[in-house]
């Protein structure tokens, strides 16, 4: 079993435990009502654009979500939650340096013996959720599970949906397909986002995302046999009949939409034992991208 087959299988438990200390950790996480951007790089950063939908759909507070590497320097927040694995990614370290002293800042990360631990202001240490593959699987889902907590809006269905992603059948047809285009909405989007980089990263699939209503402007003309298409949550009405009749594998979603997720991991990983590829180490990627001064 490779690394990141042990490490997406262990989600479930690891889901259990942030959602269990999701109260210890309220200090160091937004307030109700404050003006938050959270941010990331790679699959920190898609999940920073699901966080920042669920807060502000749940009128906690307005919330942003960027790439570490395009804050807005102008823009002024109650608060930066920066989400990093490895707590060594060059952009965010220099974010959070230069908002010291005039923004509060909150770092979520899997390793506490990095420079992360003294560049942010808060800090939430999740390092049962760190890895050892390259491919980030349990720590993304882990984060974005204590945020969910900490809103309120995680429940115990998805940590079952999740061992129902890790145990059921894949779509027939699936693993054998070319292209693989994802859809979201609203926080979904970020998910969808998330998937297609799981699918990039460990199986050089071509892969895109989308929100669902923009997949009839323009990107379903690339639709045919031998294409697939998945949905993360529900589904624009007619969506789905349109994707079929172009002859394309529609999948639609009948889990929590992180265990959703979860599928398309495991669908990653499947891609790319078929192509002969190991997906704890895809081709020009390190574990954290660290830049030269």
């Amino acid at each position: 079993m490779t690394h990141v087959e042990d490490e997406l299988n262990s989600q479930p438990a690891c889901w259990i435990r942030a959602a269990e200390e999701a109260g210890r950790h309220r200090a160091a996480l937004p307030d109700p009502g404050e003006r938050v951007a959270v941010v990331g790089c790679g699959t920190s950063y898609f999940m920073a654009q699901a966080v920042a939908a669920l807060r502000e759909g749940s009128g906690r507070g307005e919330t942003d979500a960027f790439a570490a590497s395009e804050f807005p320097a102008g823009r002024s927040y109650d608060r930066v939650v920066a989400l990093t694995r490895s707590g060594t990614t060059t952009e965010v370290l220099r974010l959070l340096a230069e908002l010291k002293g005039r923004t509060r800042t909150t770092a979520v990360t899997a390793d506490p013996g990095t420079p992360v631990m003294k560049a942010a202001d808060d800090l939430v240490v999740l390092d049962y959720a760190d890895e050892r593959s390259v491919v980030q699987t349990r720590f993304a889902t882990t984060a974005l599970t204590l945020l969910r907590a900490h809103l309120g809006l995680h429940t115990g269905a998805a940590v079952t949906d999740a061992r129902t992603a890790l145990t059921g059948p894949l779509s027939q047809g699936l693993v054998e397909c070319t292209q693989f285009t994802f859809l979201g909405r609203g926080w979904t989007v970020g998910l969808a986002n998330e998937a297609g980089l799981k699918m990039r990263e460990a199986s050089l699939s071509w892969t895109e995302a989308y929100p669902a209503m923009e997949y009839r402007h323009g990107p379903i003309s690339i639709t045919t046999a031998g294409t697939a298409t998945w949905m993360f949550g529900e589904a624009p009405d007619g969506l789905a009949e349109q994707v079929r009749a172009t002859g394309g594998l529609w999948v639609g979603s009948g889990l929590d939409p992180l265990a959703e997720l979860v599928r398309a991991q495991r669908l990653a990983v499947a891609v790319a034992a078929s192509r002969g590829l190991d997906p704890d180490r895809p081709r020009h990627l390190t574990r954290s991208v660290i830049l030269a001064p």
